[in-house]
């Protein structure tokens, strides 16, 4: 996994130090240097394939001549002439003797297997034509070596689609990735499925995939099928009318969302560098497929890099995942998104829009809170989790029932039979219910209290021991540190209803867990969803199902758009 980003004069950037994770989002208007940094990313990939293809081995790193990238082999960073990749055009430092090459830098911090490393590259400037690479210079005798867990990263920059060719050849894997590599991304969907379909878990992949897609876009999609005696591969689906039509006729959302789910099943374990992932699609599939990306890629063991200027996927990575803000410097966002969703000055529209089409808004304190309703349904096998799959939420940070009727009462005035629901942390004063807007506050602190008990984070411990290392050694000593952790934490009641679960208990618990193991944390709140697994369903609260029963029936209320 991708950890840091460092460029320095690239493009529009004079130095930028950006901060990656899984998923993380880069967020802002147009024109503010999102897609620059995923073309950073994109450029450091190609310099390193070069440099290992021709340079990697051989003797005395610091005086090795840079290896030649010709412009024209830079689809992802397009330019008409080298010199544009340059910061302000300044490709030599006219200040010194000789006039000595400005380069970019490039540096991509990451961790593999729990093992953290780095690796920079220097770009400098030879022609219009061409440029070169090598890695970074740390002093006149020293280069930064280039790590072998860099070098085995599969790292695809896959921008929005912009059509798909009439036919398609059958390509061996290797053709596939150089074309993907080129942005040939029209000339490979086919293929990729074909892999999906003939080679990944006896088709069980493909059947995921092919669920997936009829449930975004109300299409089925059939089998590819190899005709050997054009040498080409054939794909069809069936329309919601049962018309079978040949893929090439399938709107650029769908064949958009096919690739990225076809490439992340066929190359697990890869960094998918995304341009604008919600082009070509409307409100509600951005979020659902969002949604199903993110999900899919952590199955895989996959990192999705993604640049958008979608407010819908800001409401949703907000408070989940790693969210970058394009706004002056790049920075992460540590207050949830406020100010950047006033600078994208469109968000009354679009919440106008979902309130139209769903018929019902559900009022959460974050997203985090979505993501264990959805697992606490998901455990009970409670009917509201269809509804929960895709809701217009709204997320209230600071738990003020006031804020969310006052966005409610906004939204009525253009959908005046609009219905909603609102859960929020333990409130001094019970929620005023309304025919129109119902309402629930938690008898317990917050929600994360109904999910944490002593044998539930021994039982996750045991199973993240299995998962990340193997054997019942560890899973016995991983058990045991959890026990030690958790007897150091709290003020000795951390069970009790009056904790506040999340900031007082487990954030320490699982800092302190980690430590105690010598590795970085690796469960942090936004994924305290997982622990639902772990309690047995006679263990969960009653209150739980109670409002799970109550968000479905406001839910069946809904007048949806037609």
């Amino acid at each position: 996994m991708l950890t840091k980003l460092i460029c320095r004069n690239f493009k529009c950037f004079e130095e930028i130090e950006v901060e990656l994770g899984n998923p993380v989002v880069f967020i802002g208007p147009n024109n503010s240097g999102k897609t620059t940094a995923l073309q950073a990313l994109a450029l450091w990939e190609i310099g390193l394939k070069r440099w290992n293809e021709n340079r990697k081995g051989q003797a005395n790193p610091a005086k090795r001549p840079g290896v030649t990238i010709n412009r024209r082999d830079l689809i992802s960073v397009p330019v008409p002439n080298a010199r544009l990749l340059w910061q302000n055009l300044r490709v030599r430092d006219a200040q010194r003797p000789g006039g000595r090459n400005i380069c970019i830098d490039i540096i991509v911090e990451g961790m593999t297997a729990e093992k953290k490393w780095e690796c920079g590259l220097e770009f400098y400037y030879g022609n219009p034509e061409s440029f070169y690479c090598r890695p970074l210079r740390l002093s006149d005798t020293e280069r930064m070596p280039v790590p072998d867990e860099a070098a085995t990263l599969d790292v695809a920059f896959l921008p929005p689609m912009s059509g798909l060719a009439s036919n398609e050849t059958r390509l061996d894997p290797g053709a596939i990735n150089v074309r993907i590599g080129e942005g040939r991304t029209a000339e490979v969907l086919r293929n990729l499925c074909y892999q999906v379909s003939v080679e990944r878990q006896n088709g069980e992949t493909w059947q995921t995939i092919r669920e997936q897609i009829q449930k975004l876009f109300g299409v089925q999609l059939d089998k590819p099928d190899y005709i050997l005696e054009r040498g080409e591969i054939a794909m069809s689906y069936k329309d919601r009318e049962g018309i079978s039509l040949d893929l090439s006729s399938s709107g650029r959302g769908l064949q958009q969302t096919l690739l990225l789910l076809a490439y992340i099943a066929v190359h697990p374990g890869s960094v998918l560098l995304l341009d604008e992932p919600d082009a070509h699609l409307e409100i509600l599939r951005q979020r659902q497929i969002y949604q199903t990306l993110t999900e899919l890629a952590t199955e895989h063991n996959s990192q999705i890099v993604a640049a958008s200027h979608s407010e819908v996927i800001l409401n949703e990575a907000a408070d989940r995942d790693v969210v970058i803000a394009f706004l002056g410097k790049p920075h992460r966002i540590d207050n949830r998104g406020s100010h950047l969703l006033k600078s994208l000055k469109e968000i009354g529209f679009e919440n106008y829009y979902q309130a139209a089409l769903q018929g019902w808004v559900l009022y959460l304190e974050g997203a985090t809170d979505l993501a264990i309703l959805k697992a606490f349904a998901e455990k009970l096998e409670h009917p509201a989790k269809d509804v929960l799959e895709s809701p217009y939420v709204v997320y209230i940070r600071n738990n003020k029932p006031v804020d969310a009727r006052k966005h409610f009462y906004g939204l009525r005035e253009a959908k005046p039979d609009l219905v909603g629901f609102c859960l929020f942390d333990r409130l001094e004063t019970a929620f005023q219910n309304t025919p129109e807007l119902q309402g629930h506050t938690w008898q317990r602190r917050e929600i994360e209290n109904y999910l944490c008990h002593k044998e539930v984070l021994i039982a996750w411990a045991r199973d993240e021991a299995e998962k990340q290392i193997g054997g019942s050694l560890f899973s016995a000593h991983w058990a045991n540190i959890m026990e030690e952790a958790i007897s150091e934490i709290g003020d000795g009641s951390p069970w009790s209803p009056d904790t506040k679960a999340s900031d007082d208990f487990l954030d320490p618990l699982f800092e302190a867990f980690f430590k105690k193991l010598g590795v970085d944390n690796l469960m942090r709140k936004t994924n305290y969803h997982r622990l639902v697994q772990y309690v047995p369903t006679d263990a969960i609260d009653t209150e739980v199902s109670e409002v799970l029963n109550r968000i479905l029936a406001v839910a069946e209320q809904a007048v949806r758009m037609t």
